[in-house]
């Protein structure tokens, strides 16, 4: 999720259940590119006990190679290629999604990728096509060409966004055709989610974008089910404990106290989902503009009753502010794989 999976909101998550693997914002990868130092910082600076995969965005595919090879150079899992961005913005560029309309495109690059990372992991995000999922099959065959070692699926088209239902069959299809794993991906809100849809399409895990800014602790609920066991029942008292702490650890010297309060409220138009099936918390939220302010919503909201559940699905009709969601926000930032 771009301006979101930094360091410190991995280090976060990684405190109350860090997925079996993280992903980096995405280098943004042209002529004039150099990977971004505090991008740079969640690989370099991972102490989450899990692996980093570096996440680029382009087409140039020289500086997508100089690239690749500048970050092998730090301590990084593998290299991720993202062909599932839907922000205009990105595919206008034909970089991210804008590439699933050039499968031979997508063809050169993934060569060059995998001679400069040689034997090292390549992954890859996909969305199901650009307008429609006509040449879906062509474009996993595309991608398996070239050995990926992982590919991940959203589950929608890119002019999709959003916005639609996730079409889990199309998944199933990349899982029975593609010669590597298959993550899941899209509206993946719960363990009991994840459940349904590994069964559905017989990917062999999920990726998990912005239900994890709403619950953090998703990953272990994830592998609690799949060892057997309930869920982690997760109280409002305990949403209190994580957003003082992801306020904590996201604040930094140099940033106003009303810029680092509405940043907050970036992550907590997710996590409010969750907190009330009226969407007060996030309508009181929405208000404040300094810390004393904010930190009164948060009491007031859940520690009135700090035992109350945290509702594992996102409550009907409580939505995220569109213009408080991130473009990438199902993106290639977390994840969970079971086997």
């Amino acid at each position: 999720m771009q301006d979101v999976t930094d360091l410190a909101f991995m280090r976060v998550i990684a405190h109350y259940g860090a997925p079996d693997l993280f992903f980096t914002e995405f280098f943004r990868v042209h002529a004039q590119s150099r990977p971004e130092r505090h991008i740079l910082r969640s690989i370099d600076e991972n102490d989450t006990g899990r692996p980093v995969f570096a996440q680029m965005i382009g087409e140039d595919i020289p500086h997508m190679v100089r690239t690749a090879a500048d970050l092998a150079r730090h301590p990084i899992a593998g290299i991720d290629l993202n062909l599932g961005c839907p922000a205009p913005k990105v595919y206008k560029k034909n970089v991210g999604g804008g590439l699933l309309r050039d499968p031979e495109k997508i063809s050169e690059i993934l060569r060059a990728l995998r001679e400069c990372v040689g034997g090292g992991l390549l992954t890859v995000k996909m969305r199901l096509g650009f307008d429609d999922t006509a040449c879906f099959d062509e474009l996993v065959d595309t991608i398996g060409a070239h050995r990926p070692n992982l590919l991940s699926v959203h589950g929608r088209t890119v002019k999709e966004g959003y916005r639609s239902d996730v079409h889990y069959e199309f998944i199933a299809r990349a899982a029975s055709r593609a010669p590597c794993p298959v993550l899941a991906n899209g509206n993946i809100t719960s363990a009991a989610k994840a459940a349904t849809v590994l069964s559905q399409t017989g990917a062999r895990g999920v990726m998990i974008g912005r239900h994890a800014i709403r619950n953090p602790w998703i990953f272990g609920q994830i592998r609690d089910a799949s060892q057997g066991k309930a869920p982690r029942r997760v109280t409002l008292g305990d949403v209190r404990d994580y957003v003082g702490r992801l306020y904590a650890a996201t604040r930094h010297d140099g940033i106003p106290e009303q810029a680092h309060v509405n940043k907050m409220k970036k992550y907590l138009n997710f996590v409010g989902q969750s907190v009330d099936p009226a969407g007060d918390f996030l309508r009181d939220m929405r208000r404040t503009e300094t810390e004393a302010e904010l930190f009164a919503v948060f009491d007031r909201h859940l520690m009135a009753d700090p035992g109350r559940e945290f509702s594992p699905e996102p409550y009907p009709g409580v939505i995220a502010r569109p213009n408080c969601e991130t473009p990438d926000s199902d993106g290639c930032s977390l994840e969970t794989v079971t086997a």
